[in-house]
């Protein structure tokens, strides 16, 4: 079997089990993930996310592999909602 053919039929059980491996450095029972398994886990992840979310980050790795960066017209428009505003202040109310 092929690694995407593999990442294709991987459960998502499997993905967060290999990112909590990456994140950490080391598998569930404790043991330290060698620096060949954390370069493999991280492409299984990332190649995981490719194709199985759908992320609305600035910058994300498509299906295809290539990398996507979103235009700041996108991302200005999309924290410009009355909803996702956190707060907004003026220069003289400091």
């Amino acid at each position: 079997m092929n690694f995407m053919a593999m990442i294709d039929n991987m459960p998502e059980s499997v993905y967060l089990s290999l990112r909590q491996a990456v994140e950490l450095g080391k598998w569930e029972d404790g043991t330290v993930l060698s620096e060949e398994q954390k370069d493999n886990a991280m492409q299984a992840v990332l190649a995981w996310q490719a194709k199985h979310l759908d992320s609305k980050e600035h910058f994300t790795i498509g299906a295809d592999g290539q990398l996507i960066e979103r235009p700041k017209s996108e991302l200005r428009k999309q924290f410009s909602t009355p909803e996702q505003e956190i707060l907004r202040v003026k220069n003289e109310d400091l």
